[in-house]
């Protein structure tokens, strides 16, 4: 383990060195204000500078990509989202560092997409290549023909990221009495044993594109293992059980994963698949015989999509299903989870005018997230933004539970 992180550190000096070497150098800085609809109070008053310094070889290359947020004007983070060094091979290519990686067809949902974790402290709102965590992790492309052969190890597990509790995405976890948390057990300490690895096959034909994978990693979000303190009162005369307290442990479990995903064009419309099968995800239970309050069990998670345009109005929409199988009552999860998802989109004005209209349907719950947006183009470098992400539903809902946080917003864009 030792040998294999000073190997990638000297790597990475490597790169450095290599990097000084006149790099080339491209980012953005962006204002970013949104407005709660309820309350007229800002939800969000955010600066973001990035900068990305490339130096590129014949056979090696080097990427940096740090990020700077400074969230009111008392809040600063610094987040390296990517630094790795690239060496080109005649049949293969091989990566080391933190890097952002992205698989599958879906968009706006991850079903094969697990390898880079999710920064959910905003929900999803953030843009989908800033939601991605990067991972430190190497990565190995093997080229054969028209496929490719991509392996990748991760030394070190890194789980998805909530929200606060000061934050307005925070959602309290619902227990009959105050629960006291067991924070000891979240960690998976970096070790050979506790490594992820993932493997995947691409291939791109004349008539449809798929991808093959498998993941052998920890589950992103922890499963929370409940413990329950109960006495017996006297209730009427009566010796009556009582719930007197509650002790949470949130843990980190291994995943067996294998799915895939394909693209292909019918007559000028894209039909788009992809889908997952997850081993050993534990669900929590309202069963009172279950261990901890959880249950195991297994789980096949799948979208379909269909893109396709009228006149010059692009079109998408997707359908995606979360299926638990061998399903037990008590479970705090349905059986069958849909959700759909719909986009449209139209440029005028040569391109430089861009409206917009996403949306998540939560079919299971009756709720939706809405985010329609205008963007205009002054030129290459300069853009301006005005949207809005409007929750509806019930409280119960993937979305609707954010029913409070609908807002408008802006975003002012230079990029160079």
């Amino acid at each position: 383990m030792r040998k294999n992180i000073a190997i990638l550190l000297i790597g990475l000096v490597s790169g450095f060195a290599t990097m000084a070497q006149s790099p080339d150098i491209s980012g953005f800085v962006r204002t970013y204000e949104g407005v709660n609809t309820e309350t007229g109070d800002f939800s969000i008053i955010q600066q973001t500078a990035s900068l990305n310094f490339e130096k590129r070889g014949e056979k090696v290359s080097f990427k940096a990509n740090p990020m700077l947020y400074l969230y009111n004007t008392d809040s600063l983070q610094l987040r390296l989202r990517e630094v790795y060094m690239d060496m080109y091979f005649k049949n293969f290519d091989i990566r080391i560092g933190k890097q952002q990686i992205v698989w599958g067809k879906a968009d706006g949902v991850f079903i094969t997409d697990i390898v880079s974790p999710l920064d959910l402290s905003e929900f999803l709102l953030p843009d989908f290549d800033e939601i991605r965590q990067g991972v430190i992790a190497s990565k190995i492309d093997y080229y054969i023909g028209n496929s490719t052969i991509e392996a990748i190890w991760m030394p070190a597990f890194s789980p998805n990221l909530r929200p606060d509790a000061r934050s307005d995405w925070y959602i309290a976890p619902d227990f009959p009495v105050t629960p006291t948390f067991d924070w000891s057990k979240n960690a998976v300490n970096p070790s050979l044993e506790n490594s992820e690895l993932f493997l995947k096959w691409s291939a791109m034909t004349s008539k449809i594109d798929f991808e093959l994978m498998g993941g052998y990693t920890w589950d992103d979000n922890p499963a929370m293992h409940v413990q329950k303190t109960i006495s017996i009162d006297t209730i009427q005369g009566v010796p009556t059980p009582v719930l007197t307290g509650i002790s949470v442990t949130p843990q980190h479990h291994r995943l067996s994963v294998i799915g895939g995903s394909f693209s292909t064009e019918i007559k000028g419309i894209i039909l788009r698949g992809e889908g997952a099968y997850y081993n050993g995800k534990y669900f929590q239970t309202e069963n009172p015989i279950a261990n901890d309050a959880l249950v195991q069990k297994d789980y096949l998670n799948y979208v379909v999509g269909l893109d396709f345009s009228i006149k010059d109005i692009k079109l998408s929409t997707q359908f995606i299903q979360k299926y638990i199988i061998d399903f037990e009552e008590g479970i705090n999860e349905n059986e069958f989870h849909n959700t759909a998802t719909f986009l449209a989109r139209y440029d005028m004005m040569r391109e430089t005018l861009h409206l917009e209209l996403f949306s998540y349907i939560g079919l299971s719950d009756s709720d939706a997230l809405i985010r329609p947006k205008i963007s205009y183009d002054f030129d290459d470098s300069f853009s301006l933004l005005f949207g809005a992400n409007i929750f509806v539903g019930d409280e119960g809902g993937q979305f609707g539970q954010y029913q409070d946080n609908s807002m408008i917003y802006t975003k002012i864009k230079y990029s160079f």
